[in-house]
């Protein structure tokens, strides 16, 4: 056996190849290998005899199957080796500059709004972006024959519920919520994405409006043109004069359409100065009706709401044409019109310009 053991040894050294390595393993240990023939004549040896050649034998299989292994491990290290060396990488080359990720306008002004009418006291309320027509139309009292609950205005959703739902059309509903919720008095705003069956230059089916509301006991519209003025002063970083024209809400007595000072030059839009005046939010004093609905009593506190668009207020402020270009996808838009991750708002530091 030692002679075998040592034949099997030197051959499987020798071996160059997996093919190879693997024939000696069928010839000593295979079925019908000398390895095994010899086991099988443990048979026909006497009890005797067993005891020392049984031992002997798994000792010399133990010790073959050993140095197959072993010698397997050697070729597959050289065969990694040797590809290695034909598979190389240079990491001494100069390194290339990663694309970092921006924020999209339209989530940097939706934190610059939230800074400037947080200083001044207003909280910020969520709600569902799928709503009933309750919150989004009767609540806020317009009527069933309004031209806005047309099916041509306003996404439905199909369901099984009696009371239809819609994608909301303004984010007016979560004022609703926010008055049941936490009564009177309040000042909360609420920005989100709403929807309108709408698509050009200056509408998308979907877009996002901030709108803002405080209740109290002796608020009047010259609240709210404070409120207003302060907000876009902070926001485009000039003083700014507006301008109220009287008009027409469902939900506000009375309604009106706020413009701010601006100036073309050149095609340039400029805030703050000059004699022109741009159309830019709704607003006006709470409806009676709408106070019920919140659950708080008309007759006991009264208070105004304003609405305006995220996305044409960032178009304002930074130059951007095409409110369709918010929604395409374009990382080069993206990064030209977009902000770094660090260049988080605040009043104490002052928004990004």
């Amino acid at each position: 056996m030692d002679d075998l053991r040592q034949k099997y040894i030197d051959l499987i050294a020798g071996a160059s190849d997996e093919a190879a390595l693997e024939a000696l393993r069928v010839q000593a240990v295979g079925k019908k290998g000398e390895v095994s023939l010899k086991m099988r004549e443990l048979g026909k040896m006497t009890p005797e005899e067993r005891k020392s050649a049984g031992p002997a034998l798994n000792a010399l299989k133990d010790g073959i199957n050993s140095a197959l292994a072993g010698k397997k491990a050697a070729l597959a290290d050289a065969a990694l080796d040797e590809r290695l060396k034909s598979e190389w990488l240079d990491v001494t080359l100069p390194g290339r500059p990663q694309r970092r990720g921006t924020i999209h306008p339209v989530s940097q002004v939706t934190e610059e709004v939230t800074a400037i009418f947080a200083d001044m006291g207003f909280a910020v309320a969520e709600g569902p972006q799928v709503e009933t027509a309750w919150y989004n139309f009767d609540a806020l009292n317009i009527p069933g024959h309004h031209p806005a609950r047309a099916e041509m205005d306003t996404f439905y959703m199909a369901g099984d519920s009696d009371e239809p739902h819609v994608l909301r059309t303004h984010t007016s509903p979560v004022q609703i919520r926010s008055m049941q919720q936490r009564g009177a008095p309040i000042r909360t705003i609420s920005p989100g994405r709403v929807y309108r069956s709408d698509y050009d230059q200056t509408h998308t089916p979907m877009f996002h409006q901030v709108e803002g509301l405080a209740i109290d006991r002796d608020i009047s519209m010259a609240n709210l043109k404070w409120v207003l003025e302060e907000f876009f002063s902070a926001y485009f970083g000039t003083k700014v004069k507006t301008r109220f024209r009287a008009s027409h809400f469902p939900f506000t007595e009375p309604s009106a359409e706020v413009d701010i000072q601006c100036s073309w030059q050149d095609g340039t839009l400029k805030v703050g100065e000059g004699d022109g005046w741009l159309e830019v939010l709704g607003s006006g004093m709470v409806h009676p009706h709408v106070l019920r609905s919140g659950g708080i009593d008309p007759d006991q506190w009264q208070g105004f709401a304003f609405g305006m668009g995220i996305d044409r207020i960032a178009m304002l402020k930074y130059g951007i044409p095409d409110l369709r270009a918010f929604f395409d996808s374009d990382l080069r838009w993206l990064r030209h019109y977009g902000f770094a991750a660090l260049d988080a708002p605040s009043l104490h530091a002052g928004l990004v310009a």
